[in-house]
């Protein structure tokens, strides 16, 4: 086996374990053998002999005469690591270290062999010479643990990270050998009484308070990978010494961009981050704060920024400490040059102010530059380049387990103090807020808990004393929160239900076979892979159900995002503001995994008026580009158009965007039957006769027409209708029938 982990060039020997022979040996981390079983561990070319050890951690052979041939001995944290007792079979072969197998990072913990109250000062720099000699060409593996003596008390150090210059340990074993370069990093854990001094050029490697991260701790919920991606792209080159990064010829990362739709998280990372760094506090700035009335005062405030920055490296050079500037609303004033008309030109200064001090002639490497906007696509492009905030990261709406993250954190404290009921289903609350954002969920836990508070108010004495001990928020507190905390990215139930107020009921083949055939095109979207974006019109008469039909497909798909685009919530609307809403509601429907936008009556939409014939050739051309555009990766898209006027949209190009066309026709006889059957509005007897009569008739105007029926009848109405207690008379019906215009 080769690559990072050598190769082994003999099977495995099985050895007998034994213990070190002498006490002193045991603190030279090798194990011993006989000088018979020392040339099946010899490296071709080296005078290096070493062993794989139960196939978990390579030790350096040394022979001893009072070891036997087949025996091989371990001291006692050896044995631990490799769980194994004196008298036990272990296996041993060969290990052929690969080319460039140095360590170029060995970070150790370190602690007392006896532990108790002891407390020592330990030099890092001292202690760093001591090990590279006694433990050079040595093999260390991530997890390994070894004892050592120093100026007189004994240590174990335990190995937390081991990397080899130039490779990437990701996908496998953290392992390399120690050589006159590696570079040492030493960490203690709390309460352990050793400190560790003069670790100076180890100042940058020790940016982070905390040795390992726990999100949740810190408030963070459902963003461990876009964490995990910042914390490669901004940090990692960071917690490496100066010597290394400049051996790998790098330069530290000085910006990056967190964005994406509001309350996703982006100022809560950039907070955490802060409280995370050692050294100086960050400084935080609001994009409009920069901005002043006076000239020359903005660009001044920008260099202010950078001021302290530019005065450590002067004076520490690369011993610098990170200086970290949080830019909140970065798009308030670094929006693309030439973009704003105000004739100042302040804008434009202060873009080119930051690109100066960020990558400029004389561009500081101890800055780190962290923006924040829901509006990356206003930003000037050359902010976004490599060398300045070249990190973007997208903090998109949570799923499903980073939803139940959130939840958790945001109820932990209820949890602790028995303020939730045993009813209360996190992971169902979580499953039901589907494109809730991180800010939205929370929203929804403070509903929750509001209602759970009412219970112990009585608004006619609030001075009464509240019990404490009742207070219990439960599911049912948390399902109406649900419904109250509406999500701005979310499904328009509301919207979606007011377009089909008389329900569904089965109105004949066609209007069922096209319904069947939508919800296949649900389905594709869903899980076909390589139709990211499908297209489907719904044409036919006036009042034919299409926007029903519309509408019950985007409730039943249970996609996240479902939103209706409809000309009556645009009425005395300019073209382009009318153009910019139905742009931002595909740009939402992007941020979402799963989306359907219904365009609804889409001659409406565009203006279309027959005498002339007029529409806007503006709204025409957007929405012939949106129904085109594929969403981002990762991204699906139904866009579900209905029209009146399918003639009109052939003749403008607009039917021809659509990937297919269904006909949405009027009800024939047999299907106002069905429909009237369904309602049993109707005396048997007189069901044939209604139904003949009404001939085509649109769904739409079939219910108009029952409805004026019912109400008609005297001493019930329509609610007693639809209920069954009364039937409308045929007479009745005939006569409403011909009041109406004729379809």
């Amino acid at each position: 086996m080769a690559g990072r982990f050598g190769l082994s060039s003999t099977a495995p020997a099985t050895m007998i374990v034994t213990n070190t022979p002498a006490a002193d040996l045991a603190l030279t981390n090798l194990a011993y053998c006989s000088a018979s079983d020392l040339q099946n561990y010899a490296v071709p070319g080296t005078k290096l002999f070493l062993a794989l050890v139960a196939d978990s951690f390579v030790l350096s052979l040394a022979p001893h005469g009072s070891i036997g041939s087949g025996y091989i001995a371990l001291n006692a944290i050896q044995r631990r690591h490799a769980r194994v007792s004196t008298g036990d079979k272990i296996s041993a072969a060969r290990f052929i270290p690969p080319d460039d197998f140095n360590l170029a990072l060995l970070r150790l913990e370190l602690e007392f062999v006896k532990k108790g109250s002891k407390s020592e000062q330990v030099d890092a720099v001292l202690l760093s010479n001591q090990l590279r000699k006694r433990f050079i060409n040595q093999i260390m593996t991530a997890g390994q643990r070894a004892s050592f003596e120093y100026h007189g008390t004994n240590y174990i150090f335990t190995v937390n990270q081991a990397v080899v210059e130039g490779q990437d340990n990701s996908n496998g074993v953290e392992r390399g050998i120690i050589s006159n370069d590696t570079y040492f990093i030493f960490e203690t854990s709390n309460g352990s009484g050793i400190k560790i001094v003069n670790q100076r050029e180890a100042a940058s490697s020790n940016i982070f308070r905390q040795k390992e991260f726990n999100l949740q701790a810190l408030g963070i919920g459902g963003l461990s990978e876009e964490f995990a991606d910042i914390f490669r792209r901004a940090f990692a080159s960071r917690v490496f010494p100066p010597h290394v990064t400049s051996k790998l010829g790098i330069k530290h990362v000085k910006g990056m961009l967190l964005y994406g739709p509001p309350g996703t998280g982006k100022t809560l990372i950039a907070r955490q981050i802060g409280k995370m760094l050692n050294g100086r506090e960050p400084k935080i700035v609001n994009g409009p704060e920069v901005l002043s009335k006076f000239v020359g005062e903005t660009e001044k405030n920008v260099r202010d920024l950078f001021a302290d920055a530019e005065n450590d490296q002067r004076t520490h050079g690369d011993q610098s400490e990170l200086h970290v500037i949080i830019f909140d609303e970065i798009d308030a004033i670094c929006k693309a040059r030439g973009s704003t008309r105000d004739g100042t030109g302040v804008h434009d200064s202060i873009v080119n102010q930051l690109l100066t001090k960020i990558d400029g002639v004389e561009s500081l490497n101890n800055v780190l530059l962290i923006g924040m906007t829901n509006r990356k696509d206003l930003l000037d492009e050359a902010l976004l380049r490599p060398g300045r905030l070249e990190v973007q990261v997208e903090i998109s709406l949570p799923d499903e387990n980073g939803r139940l993250q959130i939840l958790q954190i945001h109820t932990n404290k209820m949890k602790e103090n028995s303020f939730i009921a045993p009813d209360v289903n996190l992971q169902d609350i979580a499953a039901r807020t589907k494109n809730y954002s991180g800010a939205e969920i929370e929203g929804v836990v403070k509903s929750a808990v509001s209602y759970a508070l009412n219970r112990q108010l009585s608004l006619d004495d609030l001075t009464k004393p509240v019990d404490e001990e009742s207070i219990k928020v439960t599911m049912s507190d948390f399902l109406n929160a649900v419904q109250e905390i509406v999500p701005a990215f979310g499904a328009s139930t509301d919207d979606l239900e007011r377009c089909r107020l008389n329900g569904i009921v089965e109105c004949g083949g066609r209007h069922k076979h096209i319904y069947e055939r939508a919800m296949l095109l649900v389905e594709q979207v869903k899980v076909s892979k390589g139709s990211p974006l499908v297209t489907c019109l719904l044409e036919g008469p006036s009042g034919s159900g299409k926007t029903a039909m519309a509408a019950t497909v985007g409730i039943r798909s249970e996609f996240p995002y479902v939103k209706i685009i409809s000309a009556e919530s645009m009425i005395g609307l300019l073209e382009s503001t009318k153009c910019a809403q139905i742009v931002k509601v595909f740009e939402d429907a992007y941020k979402s995994p799963l989306s359907i936008i219904i365009l609804d009556d889409i001659e409406r939409l565009l203006e279309y008026v027959a005498i002339g014939p007029r529409f806007s050739n503006l709204m025409s051309q957007a929405l012939m580009v949106l129904l085109k555009r594929l969403p981002p990766k990762g991204k699906k898209l139904l866009v579900i158009g209905t029209t009146s006027e399918v003639g009109f949209l052939d003749s403008v190009g607009i039917c021809d965007a659509f990937s297919v066309t269904y006909h949405v026709p009027t009800l024939k006889a047999d299907d106002a039957k069905k429909v009237m059957q369904q309602l049993n509005v109707f005396a048997d007897d007189d069901v044939d006769a209604a139904a003949e009569a009404v001939g085509d008739m649109p769904i739409k105007k079939l219910y108009m027409l029952i409805e004026m029926a019912a109400q008609g009848e005297r001493g019930g109405g329509a609610e007693s209708i639809y209920s069954g207690a009364q039937k409308i008379k045929i007479s009745h019906f005939f006569d409403c029938l011909q009041d109406i215009v004729r379809y």
